[in-house]
């Protein structure tokens, strides 16, 4: 298995530019923003430099997919978070009530405003919320749940929602749907991997071999279980070993050889799909 070479990944489609301008020129309108991040990588899904474009607004982070990630790690990253000053939510977008819990927080947190405007006689403010994240870590799928039907494309890929729209729900919100944002480099590639294994960037951006083997090393060092229990193999220390017992349970040869590029679709499958679960990918370290 080859390693990725260290040059930073180039991935900044021209509608991502586009998308920061229309965010700040609306900035004034917006009363909070809901920053979107996959539960599994809490520190790899959140936008770079994006906060001389939110600048002070109440902001909330909301952590989604929080039914596949790892709560003993990914607990750890919400209170690093919290310490930071942030609100945080974690939500579980498959349980059709659990997104209640953002409206509560945002409602909360708008308290102040709608106190002001009810002592000057005013109605209760319709809350404007720009909704940012990176591509495929749930924004469309969340808007859908609080406007109550589809108002938004879902897809298990980068780049569905193409432009800034404002969408109407019934709890007293207006959604800023913005699409996926990405920075134009990454330098990390760790970093890069965690974001392609995800879907987050298109997997052509790397090689499919490289996440394949990112993603099969990465679940033998420190969720080995799981690839036994989802493959019902054997997992032993060397991760070529590994290939060869997925191989021989999926059946991926070609020509009487290991069909490398086969198993890696079928794990990275797996993890985009969800029949993976139970792992986050950014590992909690003290010296956060």
């Amino acid at each position: 298995m080859k390693k990725m070479n260290n040059s930073p990944i180039q991935w900044y489609p021209g509608h991502m530019a586009k998308t920061k301008r229309e965010l700040k020129e609306r900035m004034n309108l917006i009363d909070c923003i809901y920053e979107i991040i996959d539960a599994r990588m809490p520190m790899s899904s959140k936008i770079k430099d994006i906060d001389d474009i939110l600048r002070d607004k109440p902001r909330i982070l909301v952590m989604t997919k929080k039914d596949l990630c790892d709560l003993n790690v990914t607990n750890k990253w919400a209170k690093l978070y919290e310490e930071k000053g942030y609100k945080v939510v974690m939500l579980d977008l498959t349980n059709n009530q659990d997104y209640k819990k953002l409206i509560d927080i945002t409602k909360e947190m708008m308290k102040p405003i709608q106190e002001k405007r009810k002592q000057q006689g005013l109605k209760p403010k319709e809350i404007k919320v720009g909704v940012i994240g990176i591509p495929n870590v749930g924004k469309s799928t969340l808007i859908n749940k609080l406007a109550g039907r589809k108002v938004a494309n879902v897809g298990n890929k980068p780049g569905v929602t193409k432009q800034v729209n404002w969408l109407k729900t019934n709890n007293g919100l207006l959604l800023l749907d913005t699409p996926g944002i990405l920075w134009p480099k990454i330098e990390d590639n760790e970093e890069a991997f965690n974001l392609a294994a995800t879907a987050t960037i298109k997997p052509e951006i790397l090689n499919m071999t490289d996440i394949g083997g990112y993603l099969v090393s990465f679940l033998k060092n420190y969720y080995p279980h799981i690839l036994e229990e989802r493959y019902k193999i054997e997992v032993s220390k060397d991760p070529n070993e590994v290939f060869l017992e997925i191989a021989n349970k999926i059946g991926a040869y070609k020509n009487e050889e290991i069909d490398y590029e086969k198993v890696c679709i079928k794990v990275y499958n797996d993890v985009v799909n969800g029949s993976i679960r139970g792992v986050t990918f950014d590992r909690w370290k003290e010296n956060y």
